[in-house]
């Protein structure tokens, strides 16, 4: 199993939360698994930024985002070098640590 570790966010885990991922899931499919609601308004089919996520370890280990994804981040508040959509990026070995940017581009949150 592969840590992924998530620096304290106000709403989403103010504590800070590390979970078990599985090498080949996504980083928001196992951040749901373990009751962490990163935003999703397009049910993960790489079609918005709402779960765009800033890898501040491990970010080499995980497999380059594709020209969708990069096109797509271009719009994401705060994007980063080290910023993916956390429906993309698939947890390899290396342990991660992640942070949850503060806004997304929606107006309004998505309550799943």
């Amino acid at each position: 199993m592969t840590k992924i570790r998530f620096l304290p966010h106000a709403e989403i885990c103010p504590e800070g939360r590390e979970i078990d991922a599985t090498p080949g899931e996504s980083i928001i499919d196992a951040a749901l698994r373990n009751d962490l609601h990163i935003e999703h308004a397009c049910e993960m089919s790489c079609a918005c930024t709402t779960c765009h996520v800033i890898v501040r370890e491990g970010f080499d280990s995980l497999e380059p985002a594709e020209e969708k994804e990069e096109d797509l981040l271009d719009r994401a508040w705060g994007l980063e070098p080290c910023s993916r959509l956390s429906c993309q990026a698939k947890v390899a070995e290396t342990d991660l640590l992640i942070e949850i940017p503060k806004y997304t581009i929606n107006l309004e949150k998505e309550r799943h």
